[in-house]
């Protein structure tokens, strides 16, 4: 192994508020290990606990990926079971998911950047429209759904992004330029200190394109800026402030022969999205004994969802009548979401304690279905019929949580835990086409999870870990709101409630290190519709809890690296998952009646997802290429085969996809890399949503190139 490590270590030791500082040089840290971008977390961090729990750490920047427009299927290539769906060529937004669960902008995670929540909305919608710069990104941390005790019960686990960190001289600079097909522009520009107790850091940074696809085009911007300052060795405070808005035109959704034809071509010319995100964060750190960390942080997010649609079918063509469009339809969410927490770690002996409590309180105000203009640019105005729905989804939340970790012997460890939600959500408003007394809605939020898991050392290099933890994801507004006349929601939604169940073998060997992983996610109370007749015979839909389901698979991650000639290096990888995703005890309208789908595929749940990539390296050059497999996958739960006339339904077939990056580091502040995406420029698309963007086919991107030129000063 081409291992080369120098590390300088400062310390800076602050008596009280008043003793002299002084600023030594930064930290270098140079590792020219390639698969040192890829390991489990450490058993404690940051006040968490991750002992016991399958985990994932990604150093981002000694990553050979696309980061510049946020390629997920690279960005994740050594998660195994990562499901990315590729319907936004543009990099405005990742849509990923693990072990069969729903992709939609992941909102099955609890997401995070340097520990501060990003969904939009935890209990209305949990998806994240925040949109940070991966240059700007250290690191990712991932934990498996076993981990959901501490920092919330999603059956995904968590997504943690960690920003660069100020360097330790008063002033840097960095900037990362891109050009790319389709017109793609990014530029990222950083600006990063420290002088004396204070520190800083903050970017600015913008994307154009025109996307892969003929009529579409993207315009991106986000800004971040944050201020720490450290009163005494033992307390530090920070204040920070981030946004993202992007202006996205679709292409639409295509039919299986239009996709066939050319799966370049537009069906809509007129439809945009437009989510807009600010959030503003304190966060406190406190050490007051040796053993002993405090941490609390409080955030807003403040922002816009919004889109206008020539909402039809993939088969129905948006033309002009005598030189006239027809009337776009358009959705204006609004979010207001607070959330506080408060988290203390405690380590004593052979025990560790992390004890918190969680507060979130959200007010998201829903208009829809609103009657938009005929014209062609982006335009929010509607008619003065205003909106069809107009509606407020208003969650009061407070959760406990409490973890305990056991070392039983030097090797053998254990970690008990559980997680109190306590809340409210209540939906009030108005829905043109029903009664108001059949609209409002109320959910409790109001049980225990509970949690276990286990380490066991068989050397210093080599560990068995497992462990099961209860996971819950609350009905959302989607769920309860009637979508036409014939819908009704049924005033006794359950949230959904399971589990997930782990145990895996990780370790290092010489040059190798792998993780297996087999785990079973148990999913239950999963919403739907049926068929339904009331008193008066008149036939309705039902949005209600259908069944079950259940996720069984293993995961495997495998890489190593080998020394070719004293300057050249070489690594392997493989992130390879088989999960097989069954409905259990499960009914679904199928015309006017209701089957059973006891033993169907979950949607949009591949049986294997395998990529695989090499790494050559000489001296101040790397090369890698990733090869991408995904299996078959089905858009819905009648797991239909044959293609519908509209490419609502049908199967998502099987795809291979090769990527190849190339990289110069010219200097030490200069470096080059070149990418081309899908190399060998297949026709494919990963999903058929069954909500927004529209139903039908979304094609992903074909061959594309991008260069980008990074400087630090």
């Amino acid at each position: 192994m081409n291992l080369v490590c120098t590390v300088i270590f400062q310390l800076v030791s602050l008596v009280d508020t008043t003793e002299k500082v002084t600023v030594l040089n930064e930290v270098l840290v140079r590792n020219e290990s390639i698969t040192a971008n890829f390991s489990p977390m450490p058993v404690i961090k940051n006040g968490f606990i991750y002992s016991g729990k399958k985990t994932e750490f990604i150093q981002l920047n000694a990553l050979p990926a696309n980061v510049a427009e946020r390629v997920g299927r690279q960005v994740f290539a050594k998660i195994p079971g990562a499901f990315i769906y590729d319907m936004d060529g543009s990099g405005n937004q990742l849509n990923f998911a693990f072990r069969g669960l729903d992709s939609h902008r992941g909102w099955e995670f609890n997401i995070r950047k340097d520990g501060i929540l990003l969904n939009s909305d935890m209990y209305g919608y949990p998806a994240s429209h925040y949109s940070m710069p991966l240059e700007s990104i250290e690191s990712i941390e991932i934990v498996r759904g076993t981990g959901s005790l501490q920092y919330g019960a999603q059956f995904g686990g968590m997504v943690n992004y960690v920003t660069k960190k100020p360097v330790l001289k008063p002033f840097s600079f960095e900037n990362s330029s891109s050009v790319g097909s389709f017109n793609t522009f990014t530029n990222y520009t950083s600006v990063s200190g420290t002088v004396g107790k204070f520190s800083y850091n903050a970017y600015a940074s913008n994307r154009s394109a025109d996307g892969y696809r003929d009529q579409t085009h993207s315009q991106y911007d986000a800004q971040y800026v944050r201020f720490n300052y450290t009163f005494v060795s033992q307390l530090q405070a920070s204040l920070s402030w981030s946004r993202s808005s992007y202006l996205f035109r679709m292409a639409g959704p295509l039919t299986d022969a239009q996709f066939a034809q050319n799966p370049k071509q537009a069906s809509r010319t007129r439809n945009y999205f437009n989510p807009t995100i600010s959030i503003p964060a304190f966060e406190l750190n406190w050490n007051p004994w040796k053993n002993t960390s405090v941490k609390f942080s409080s955030s807003l997010l403040l922002g816009d969802r919004n889109s206008i649609l020539f909402d039809k079918m993939a088969d129905v063509i948006d033309v002009a009548n005598n030189g006239v469009f027809a009337t776009r339809q358009v959705d204006i969410d609004n979010f207001n979401s607070w959330t506080n927490e408060l988290r203390l770690l405690q380590s004593y002996k052979k025990v560790t304690v992390a004890v918190g409590v969680q507060y979130i309180s959200n007010d998201l105000h829903r208009r829809q279905m609103g009657e938009g203009s005929t014209g062609t640019d982006f335009d929010l105005s509607i008619t003065s019929a205003g909106f069809v729905r107009d509606m407020h989804f208003k969650t009061q939340n407070l959760a406990f949580f409490l973890e305990n970790k056991w070392d039983i012997t030097d090797r053998l460890s254990w970690n008990a835990g559980v997680r109190f939600e306590s809340g409210e959500t209540n939906m009030t408003g108005f829905i043109a086409y029903f009664d108001a007394s059949q609209v409002s809605n109320k959910i409790v939020h109001q049980f225990p999870l509970f949690g276990t898991s286990f380490a066991y050392e068989i050397n210093k290099n080599q560990q068995v870990y497992g462990g099961v933890s209860q996971a819950f994801r609350p009905v959302i507004f989607k769920d309860i709101i009637p979508a036409a006349t014939y819908d009704r929601a049924d005033k006794n939604l359950q949230d959904a409630k399971g589990y997930n169940l782990e145990l895996g073998y990780r370790g290092t060997w010489r040059n190798i290190q792998w993780d297996v992983t087999g785990f079973q996610l148990h999913y239950n109370n999963r919403l739907g519709k049926l068929a339904q007749t009331d008193a008066q015979g008149n036939f309705y839909l039902l949005q209600t809890n259908i069944g079950n389901s259940i996720t069984t698979g293993v995961e495997v991650s495998l890489q190593a690296e080998f020394p070719l000639a004293p300057k050249i290096a070489f690594s392997l990888f493989t992130a390879t998952s088989q999960m097989n995703a069954r409905y259990q005890n499960a009914f679904i309208r199928n015309g006017t009646t209701n089957v059973s789908i006891a033993g169907k595929s979950v949607e949009s749940a591949p049986e294997w997802i395998s990529r695989n990539g090499l790494t050559i390296r000489y001296q101040h050059w790397s090369f890698s290429g990733l090869y991408s497999y995904v299996a078959k996958s089905y858009a819905d739960a009648l797991n239909t085969d044959t293609p519908s006339s509209n490419g609502a339904v049908g199967a998502v077939p099987a795809y291979s996809l090769v990527d190849l990056i190339a990289e110069w580091k010219i200097a030490k502040s200069l470096s080059l890399k070149a990418s081309v995406n899908n190399a060998l420029d297949l026709s494919y698309f990963t999903k058929r949503p069954m909500m927004y963007p529209g139903p039908g086919i979304w094609p992903s991107d074909g061959r594309s190139f991008q260069f980008s030129l990074q400087i630090k000063i």
